[in-house]
């Protein structure tokens, strides 16, 4: 059983860093049996590791949240974990990112800032921004960017004090030094940890990365997972050393 995480110890983070098999459950399959298999307490997915912006099948996309959150519960109480999926909410499509802990949806936030580039306003709802919050889990404050949000400083703001940050993504290839970059200066600015997951397609730029609140970072492009025991105690040291205030 993973060691719990609290203010004042360490616990085992794991970003994974796969590609899109040719199923929805397929891709379900591998993050099962990960979480399964693995001793981490807090695992985070790729955005929309499950299906991909799989706009052609929208509606089975949508679908797939239910059974896919069904089956992920019951995995493994114990642990957290992360991703994001396609969900019909009414007559709109959402970009919703769960957060799963003891056989429950602990955290809900659909993707509020929607990449243009990407065609998403035209399939998804955007999410309200008032809804990027902290939240607390073992003593530990989290927070959540979803890919393209990471770009917006006044995000940044709305996410001060967090001791996590957790950023699922499907980040082009293209600008992949905007993502490293931005995570690691999200790390230094707001004196917290960030894990990043990235899908490591081929068009993707993969970078996913546990960056400490020194700025320390472990990516490897060559992993399908990357895993790192942080220690929360490093925060106190961080913003003792280096006040922000």
């Amino acid at each position: 059983m993973p060691k719990s995480p609290s203010k004042g110890g360490d616990f085992l983070v794991a970003t994974l860093q796969t590609k899109t098999k040719t199923t929805y459950q397929e891709n379900l399959d591998e993050l099962i049996a990960y979480i399964k298999n693995s001793p981490a307490h807090l695992i985070v997915a790729p955005e929309l590791m499950l299906t991909n912006f799989d706009y052609e099948n929208f509606e089975e996309a949508a679908k797939f949240y239910d059974v896919a959150l069904e089956q992920l519960l019951s995995v493994a109480p114990e642990k957290i974990v992360v991703l994001t999926m396609t969900k019909r909410e009414n007559n709109y499509f959402v970009n919703q990112a769960v957060v799963l802990h003891k056989e429950q949806v602990v955290h809900q936030q659909n993707k509020y800032k929607l990449f243009k580039l990407g065609n998403e306003e035209q399939y998804f709802h955007a999410g309200e921004k008032e809804k990027v919050v902290k939240f607390k889990i073992d003593a530990v404050n989290y927070a959540l960017l979803i890919c393209f949000e990471l770009r917006f400083k006044e995000l940044w703001k709305q996410v001060e004090g967090a001791d996590i940050v957790i950023v699922p993504a499907r980040w082009g290839k293209p600008r992949k030094k905007h993502l490293e970059v931005l995570s690691q200066a999200l790390a230094i600015m707001n004196q917290t940890f960030v894990v990043v997951s990235n899908s490591a397609d081929d068009d993707m730029a993969s970078s996913s990365a546990i960056i400490s609140p020194w700025g320390e970072v472990l990516m490897n492009d060559e992993l399908e997972v990357l895993e790192k025991t942080i220690d929360l105690k490093e925060l106190k040291r961080v913003r003792r050393l280096i006040s922000m205030r």
